[in-house]
């Protein structure tokens, strides 16, 4: 196979030629162009490039043709090239709500837009072009795998490596242990395949069936806290968590982030977010986590992998978090951001099956595979919603199970036409799997109709569960008061419940964010009450970092 293409429709030939020319510069190494007048000729070559395996990465068309309008064009390449992202050309005048790319974008009929006049060229044009391709380069195989795996295709294991190193952005590779890519890398790395997983590192550097530590050493993170004390501890590194680094390590504050898996939370499982401020063509949950994650290191953040806060305690004006390896770290104060993880769907059959097929979230990881494949999602908030238009590109079908009346309930609008609008999504209400079938993977599920009770057996390739979330704080009994669902309770809430300790400071009230213990503070969606969005656990995590100024220039009293 050749270079992809990024594949250009443009009925007006002076500006044709004018972005042909513009792009050869700038991307004409690693891409091929092809360029179109007419939108009938260029299904026709499209066709021959489908016939001869030819990649398509992108196509650019112009909204106003006199065959055919560019998103209509775009919904039939996309037909035919599956993986390719979608840009239209629209004119910079037409900034009103009836502006196809509007609906376009709201309908995921296309994945970004280009100004026309693209001048001055690297912001309107360089700019959004690259990082459309930077979205496209997840979805094909690597050409540098800088990790290599070989392993059995499914398994508990093999998911969650797949998804913490796709959500790290790190480019690897996947070999079945029976194939003869796998044979070869397994005689490469002196293996004899009886301990699985084996991970080879493009260094050659070798792990046997790593941990998550020894997996986050071989990429250079931390696992252990340098300092025995910090100004301020984070817990968790998720949306909240990370805004909480990024701005106490920029205003100064020395500060240690600590995170037991991978960072992003269950937002950095989402494929595409909408509604977040400053992205208007959307961003991955991954990439927002990724840029965080540097915004933060370079402010100057220390972050720890790999290890989970398993206690917190008050000693004198010491906050001390106790560690999974046993350890305790000090800190003025603590900021408690760890999320919340889903909600278990609790089907014996369908739970022995995690991994094989059956997924809890939806990651860039897992999508690929799914080419062809008949699959479920259960769920109807919007972590379900992005998972079924996201996969709904690759699997043959996507049946959304929403265990209420309506997915409108629970789900945002512009996910809801885009559910609606896909050919290959269906959505079944009051439906819940009850059972599954399959011995190695997934074969079948079981649907319950929650309002007659008759079941059915269908064939899936996969069901990926998204039916809410709850918070892991068992930890923290007996530290901070907690609902009756576990969600820690701050500020206002703790007054008005009467839950402040008898040992609370006479002097003032709880701050906002401020949990019974004086100077830890919850953010996100840990937190008593909380919005659970991305954007509203970002604002928290700031909030939160204003509220330890105040705590420390104060004092407890």
């Amino acid at each position: 196979m050749g270079q992809p293409i990024v594949f250009l429709v443009n009925d007006q030939e002076s500006v044709l030629n004018a972005l042909v020319g513009d792009l050869v510069r700038r991307l004409g190494v690693d891409y091929r162009m092809i360029a179109e007048r007419s939108p009938a000729a260029a299904l026709v070559t499209l066709d021959r490039l489908v016939a001869a395996s030819e990649e398509v990465a992108l196509f650019v068309a112009a909204q106003r043709m006199d065959q055919m309008t560019g998103v209509d064009f775009l919904v039939r390449a996309h037909a035919l090239q599956p993986a390719a992202k979608r840009v239209l050309l629209v004119g910079r005048r037409e900034w009103t709500p009836d502006n196809p790319a509007v609906r376009a974008m709201l309908l995921g009929q296309i994945d970004g837009y280009l100004f026309e006049p693209w001048l001055p060229v690297g912001r309107w044009l360089h700019l959004p072009i690259t990082q459309v391709l930077a979205d496209w380069a997840p979805s094909h195989a690597p050409r540098f795998e800088g990790i290599r795996i070989v392993g059995p295709p499914w398994g508990t294991r093999s998911h969650e490596l797949r998804d913490l190193l796709t959500r790290m952005g790190i480019a690897h590779g996947w070999y079945p242990v029976d194939s003869q890519e796998g044979r070869e890398l397994l005689e490469e790395a002196g293996q004899d395949g009886s301990r699985l997983p084996v991970v080879v590192f493009h260094s050659g550097r070798v792990f046997v069936d790593p941990s998550d530590a020894e997996l986050a050493v071989g990429l250079g993170f931390g696992i252990r806290p340098a300092a025995s004390s910090y100004d301020l501890a984070v817990l968790g590194a998720g949306p909240a968590g990370l805004a909480a680094a990024v701005y106490a390590a920029s205003e100064g504050l020395d500060t240690l982030v600590i995170e037991p898996r991978v960072v992003g939370g269950q937002a950095g499982a989402s494929a595409l977010i909408r509604n977040y401020l400053g992205f208007p063509r959307g961003i991955g949950g991954g990439d927002l986590a990724n840029r965080a994650l540097e915004q933060a290191w370079l402010f100057g953040a220390n972050l720890v992998l790999a290890q989970e806060a398993t206690g917190l305690r008050a000693v004198g004006p010491d906050r001390l978090v106790r560690l999974s390896d046993g350890s305790e770290v000090a800190a003025n104060a603590v900021v408690i951001a760890s999320g919340a993880a889903w909600r278990r769907v609790g089907v014996p059959r369908l739970e022995a099956l995690l991994g094989a097929g059956v997924f809890y979230g939806a990651t860039g990881a897992e999508a690929r595979a799914m080419e062809g494949q008949d699959v479920f999602v259960l769920g109807a908030g919007n972590s379900a919603g992005q998972a079924a238009v996201h996969l709904a590109r690759y699997a043959a079908s996507v049946t959304v199970l929403c265990r209420g009346d309506a997915l409108g309930q629970s789900m945002s609008d512009y996910l809801v036409r885009q559910i609606e609008r896909a050919p290959n999504v269906t959505v079944r209400v009051r439906t819940e799997p009850v059972d599954g079938q399959g011995g190695g993977r997934l074969e079948g599920i079981t649907l319950r109709d929650r309002h007659t009770g008759a079941t059915q057996e269908v064939s899936a390739g996969a069901l990926f569960v998204m039916i809410g979330a709850e918070p892991r704080t068992e930890w923290l009994a007996g530290s901070v008061e907690r609902d009756d669902r576990g969600y820690v309770m701050t500020g206002h809430d703790l007054l008005r419940a009467g839950r402040t300790p008898p040992g609370w400071p006479l002097a003032r009230p709880p701050l906002l964010l401020e949990t019974s213990l004086p100077g830890v503070f919850a953010a996100g969606d840990v937190r008593h009450r909380s919005v659970k969005r991305v954007a509203s656990a970002v604002g928290e995590g700031a909030i939160a970092v204003q509220l330890v100024h105040e705590y420390l220039d104060r004092g407890p009293g």
